[in-house]
């Protein structure tokens, strides 16, 4: 049976590594989270904007709508 674990062993020493992780704090973490808002809303602000200009262009190409 080399190879396989026993689960109270195993999760024993998963208990162990849990306590090696270092945890953020709150507010690292409500910085970061705000922070991924801010960077996906700028993302989503630039695609608009890029897709819009992208439309405006096909349109004039095309003489569609226009």
């Amino acid at each position: 049976m080399s190879g396989v674990m026993a689960p109270a062993k195993f999760f024993r020493e998963v208990r162990a590594e849990i306590g090696k992780v270092t945890w953020p704090s709150r507010k690292e973490t409500l910085v970061t989270t705000g922070l991924v808002f801010a960077m996906a809303a700028l993302a989503a602000l630039f695609f608009f904007i890029a897709d819009q200009i992208i439309g405006i262009g096909v349109r004039a190409l095309f003489g569609v709508g226009v």
